[in-house]
């Protein structure tokens, strides 16, 4: 094994140490994950050339070598020089394109916003540089992060390091790929109804959304603004938990912001993955999210993760969610009705894309022409429906009902969470499915039902973290399995995390994805394969 892939193998905290430690420098960790992406990810982009072809995993929608270098030979010169460094200095991260960059491209994978260059940078950004971590670029999504697959991106879809011709989940399906096919140890997303969960799902990496308002959402492109929530994306919980360190906290620039101190979550992890760590741990099985309409091997799956932590200690008590099952069509009205109003400066004359008509066109003629243009038809149909929310003579029959309904959620976890510290649930129904596998056009709620078992965590403002379960028997997928826990208790769910994913990497003796063959001989082999004509 060469040096370049010991080095991206390494989770973030091993690396780390191995930074601190002299024993590997920055630059030398940021090349070999720029040659994994180069090696794996397709054809090179620049400003002007976004075509994508089938060459790759299409995980990256922009790469910042030249800055992601210059910080990591600072990094080194600073470490050379003594200076006490944050504990992820020099560790490289990668980005999903709904957080704005100064000096990248953020296009929210939108032709609406292609080729825009933010002027300053998100919290989330400005935070990542403070811990002198290189930035590697920005990641592929479902347009403005609507989808459940990231096939909506208007540059090409992005493809599953598992297997090349299935989904890698969405709307972060880019940061999800890239940290699942070593292109970066680390990366950002954004989770509205499970998109952070739900790609590292079938993704076999790790996802959390932290609990609403504990990491600062001001310079993310606005979908649903009381349901989206920046998180890290990693193939460990500890490290999943280090990138939550380092971005969380209050930030006075959003105003949804928690005051809460941010800390305490790689020793709740650490703890979890102890001996003992996971007894007297109270799990509730949430009775609505399992069962029927569930894939057999992800339950499968799920009830031997369920006998491992029973063996482990904990008490494994079943709970009633009875308002889950509306949970989904209040999240779609909800999410849907603040699309339409977030996105609705996205007209050619104040943001985005203009399009001009032939003739002598009015403003509401450019207006309709720009939107047309720069929109992909799921962000289309999701502003439509919206709008219809909204309207008069609907407004309470539609989106102050779905209101109600999120209230009746938040009250099942309430009532859960008072004999449970932790509930868990498998993270999504099925395993990877086929791109181009769902015909949306023909029945759109076939993609939406992909988020059933994340949508009431985003509904209620809570933790949640999905971790790998193990591959499904049926097709060699990886499953993902969710813990949720309440409000502000983020620490609960790297504790449940990293209990369980000890126990589950004893048992296949290593990682999972020591069970996955080589990704850059495999996307090697899918390009000679695609060149020749064949799927």
């Amino acid at each position: 094994m060469s040096m370049s892939e010991q080095i991206i193998e390494l989770s973030a905290a091993d690396l780390a140490a191995k930074l601190a430690a002299g024993e590997v420098t920055s630059v030398d960790a940021v090349q070999a994950h720029l040659d994994q992406i180069g090696a794996t990810d397709g054809a090179a982009l620049d400003a002007s050339d976004r075509s994508r072809g089938t060459d790759g995993l299409n995980a990256f929608l922009h790469r910042n070598t030249e800055e992601a270098l210059r910080v990591a030979r600072a990094v080194d010169e600073a470490r050379a020089n003594g200076e006490d460094l944050p504990e992820l200095a020099g560790v490289p991260v990668a980005v999903k394109d709904l957080i704005v960059t100064k000096g990248q491209p953020t296009t929210a994978a939108s032709r609406m916003l292609e080729g825009f260059m933010s002027p300053y940078d998100g919290t989330v950004t400005r935070k990542l540089r403070a811990a002198r971590m290189p930035i590697l670029g920005k990641t592929n999504l479902d347009e403005f992060a609507m989808g459940s697959s990231t096939e909506h991106s208007a540059f090409g879809p992005t493809r599953n390091p598992w297997d090349l011709t299935k989904v890698p989940g969405g709307s972060g399906g880019g940061s999800a790929a890239a940290v699942s096919a070593f292109q970066a140890p680390l990366a950002l997303g954004t989770d509205t109804g499970g998109s952070i969960r739900q790609p590292a799902a079938v993704t076999g990496t790790v996802g959390v959304k932290p609990t609403y308002g504990s990491v600062s959402r001001y310079g993310v492109i606005a979908m649903a603004s009381s349901l989206d929530q920046v998180g890290p994306c990693s193939r460990t919980v500890l490290d999943a938990a280090l990138l939550h360190e380092v971005v969380g906290g209050h930030d006075p620039a959003d105003s949804t912001s928690l005051t809460d101190p941010v800390g305490g979550y790689a020793q709740a992890a650490r703890a979890g993955a102890a001996d003992g760590g996971l007894k007297g741990l109270r799990v509730g099985v949430v009775k609505q999210l399992t069962g029927e309409g569930f894939q057999a091997g992800v339950q499968q799956r799920f009830e031997e993760s369920l006998e491992l932590l029973r063996g482990a200690g904990a008490e494994i008590v079943e709970v009633e969610a009875p308002n889950f099952e509306y949970a989904l069509g209040a999240y779609y009205l909800i999410m849907s009705s603040e699309v339409s109003s977030n996105l609705a400066k996205y007209d050619g004359v104040r943001f985005g894309l203009r399009v001009t008509p032939e003739g002598t066109p009015t403003i509401e003629k450019v207006m309709g022409a720009s939107r047309a243009a720069g929109f992909g038809d799921e962000v289309k149909r999701r502003i439509i429906l919206g709008t219809y929310a909204l309207s008069a003579g609907y407004y309470d029959a539609y989106y102050g009902s779905a209101q109600q309904v999120r209230t009746l959620v938040q009250r099942d976890f309430a009532a859960a969470f008072s004999t449970a510290d932790v509930l868990i649930s498998p993270t999504a129904p099925t395993t990877a499915f086929d791109i181009g596998g769902v015909d949306e056009s023909a029945d759109p709620m076939q993609m939406y039902l992909n988020d059933i078992a994340t949508i009431p965590t985003n509904l209620a403002g809570i933790p949640a973290i999905s971790l790998p379960g193990g591959l499904a028997p049926e097709d060699g997928l990886p499953v993902g399995i969710q813990f949720m826990a309440p409000a502000r208790e983020d620490a609960r769910v790297y504790r449940a995390g990293a209990g369980l994913e000890r126990l589950l990497t004893e048992k296949w003796g290593g990682p999972l994805w020591q069970h996955r063959g080589d990704v850059a001989g495999t996307v090697r082999d899918f390009a000679a394969t695609a060149a020749q004509g064949g799927k």
